[in-house]
């Protein structure tokens, strides 16, 4: 039996569907689908992407299943310089550049940045220049960032109300999205990690998103995220990439950023 099966049991069972709600969801009959997660059934390539867009299973995992079931895959995987990703790469430039005076970032499921705004490089000074290469890695990457033993942590002012949230969060995407990458970065900062910490977080104050507060020689600075993804992603890069844009939480921080020379 190929393993397709087990991929489409594992992914419906992720979006916590019953084979009843997938069949009624997807317009294909409960009998089948039940079939086809016994391996009685042999999927066509139709019915794979049919499935995969209904549980929303990312591109990369898809052509996972395609391959799975003895089909070529579908999308491609360019890479940012490719000709034809100008149009993708030309909206990610000019978000990141609207966005200024405050920092922006592109990164992929990972959260390893693919490209930042000038803005940034301010919380990168903020940080230490070197924070990079102290925290190791090949690429920068947003969670070594933070939980790397010789990163921002001794500059974050609320860590006990964030670190949780953050990390449950990279756990849930990395689950929702197949991120094997991201399963891998997880691991390997595990180990520096208290879970009493990142299990049970501080009660926070009231307010409606929770922001990143950074203390170093005598600055401070209060950060909060919005996150964008492309909608009609068909590109297993596009589909990956994420546009955080920082806002500021307070007036003290957003004038710091405005004052800052351009």
């Amino acid at each position: 039996m190929s393993p397709f099966p087990q991929l489409l049991r594992s992914w419906r069972q992720k979006r916590r569907l019953s084979q009843l709600e997938l069949a009624l969801e997807s317009g294909v009959s409960q009998r089948h689908v039940s079939f086809l997660e016994l391996g009685r059934a042999t999927p066509s390539r139709e019915m794979i992407l049919l499935l995969g867009e209904t549980l929303e299973v990312p591109l990369r995992e898809r052509n996972d299943w395609l391959v799975a079931a003895g089909f070529a895959p579908v999308f491609r995987e360019r890479p940012l310089e490719d000709p034809q990703m100008g149009r993708v790469m030309d909206a990610v430039r000019l978000m990141l550049a609207s966005h200024e005076p405050f920092p922006a970032v592109a990164v992929d499921r990972a959260w390893n940045i693919r490209l930042a705004n000038r803005p940034f490089e301010l919380l990168e000074a903020l940080v230490g220049g070197d924070v990079w290469e102290r925290v190791g890695g090949r690429q920068r990457n947003l969670m070594r960032l933070v939980f790397h033993p010789r990163g921002i942590r001794p500059l974050v002012a609320n860590w006990n109300a964030i670190a949780p949230l953050l990390w449950q969060r990279a756990r849930r995407e990395a689950d929702a999205l197949g991120g094997q990458e991201m399963k891998a970065v997880l691991a390997e900062l595990a180990p520096f990690q208290d879970e009493a910490t990142l299990w049970l977080a501080d009660e926070a104050a009231l307010v409606p998103v929770l922001p990143l507060e950074l203390r170093s020689d005598g600055l401070r600075v209060s950060l909060f995220t919005v996150i964008a993804t492309f909608g009609t992603a068909q590109d297993v890069t596009a589909d990956e990439l994420r546009i955080e844009s920082f806002f500021p939480a307070d007036d003290a921080t957003e004038k710091l950023f405005r004052q800052r020379p351009g």
